[in-house]
């Protein structure tokens, strides 16, 4: 495609900032590429009227952007690229713009419309979340290289590398030892983590990664292969309750999910000593990869 000339690739591209023409309305900023195509006026209209309708702004044909939420205003950015109908339609971080609410319910609605319109979308984006919602393949690139390709549950569950691992939501990073296939924690390995470990496992020191909802805690300690620390912040807020803990013995600032119903067990308050203990943890060695 680099060898081809822009107007020959048949690629519809959607900017993060709309790049609505302001001086054009709704009905001429969807009909340019058309126009520019020199389709005849008739099938110009059948067309954009076709993707208003499917957006449900065929109200909106004669205003102008201004007069647009900006949640309209990247819906017709999609159906201008789509006009033309490209082979390949490319997102460059299309709901960078928006607030977070109305970057949620576009999420919901283009997965609905891409999954109607059946056209091959590249969706760039550095929101994970985001990425997981709209995709049926997730490419992970880390300075223009590839990293991992697969579903979102593939490159979730089983990352290939130590930095799909880390870029891929929230992670606690422990700096073990590795000795016969184990990972230890502490000058001394005082705590083995329960670890995958991905490589030769006779590296010496390296880290051990974990998400916050594969670490448990409790009020009495379950086992040697616990760390003692402090709860220094809770947020009770939402569908699970985030503990960051304080584990000074080690130098570690841990972050820890908890269901609504384990909190409330527990009556966990900030200031108080709790233990927590490492379910399984991931250790990739230096330039590993799966």
């Amino acid at each position: 495609i680099t060898r081809r000339s822009a107007r020959d690739r048949n690629v519809g591209f959607v900017f993060q900032h709309y790049a609505l023409f302001r001086h054009m309305t709704v009905y001429d900023n969807v009909a340019f590429g058309l126009r520019v195509r020199k389709v005849p006026e008739r099938q110009v209209r059948e067309r954009v009227m076709e993707l208003l309708r499917l957006v449900r702004l065929e109200e909106k044909a004669q205003h102008y952007p201004s007069e647009l939420s900006g949640g309209q205003k990247q819906r017709i950015a999609l159906i201008r690229a789509l006009a033309p109908d490209p082979k390949v339609l490319l997102l460059d971080e299309p709901f960078g713009a928006l607030d977070a609410k109305v970057r949620a319910e576009l999420r919901l609605w283009l997965r609905r419309f891409h999954d109607e319109f059946h056209v091959t979308s590249i969706f760039v984006t550095h929101d994970q979340e985001e990425a997981f919602e709209v995709a049926d393949r997730v490419v992970v690139m880390n300075h223009g290289r590839i990293e991992q390709e697969g579903t979102p549950l593939e490159v979730f569950e089983h990352p290939a590398t130590a930095f799909v691992m880390d870029f891929l939501g929230n992670v606690n990073k422990l700096p073990v030892r590795v000795e016969g296939g184990k990972a230890l924690l502490g000058e001394t390995g005082t705590v083995e983590v329960p670890a995958r470990v991905f490589g030769t496992g006779e590296n010496g020191r390296i880290d051990a990664y974990i998400r916050p909802h594969e670490l448990d805690i409790s009020r009495n300690p379950d086992s040697s292969n616990c760390l003692t620390g402090k709860i220094v912040h809770l947020n009770p807020a939402g569908s699970i309750v985030k503990v960051r803990v304080l584990a000074e013995d080690f130098g570690l600032m841990l972050n820890v999910d908890l269901t609504p119903e384990r909190y409330r067990a527990l009556a966990l308050k900030p200031g108080e000593t709790v233990f927590v203990t490492p379910k399984a943890a991931k250790v990739f060695e230096p330039d590993y990869t799966i």
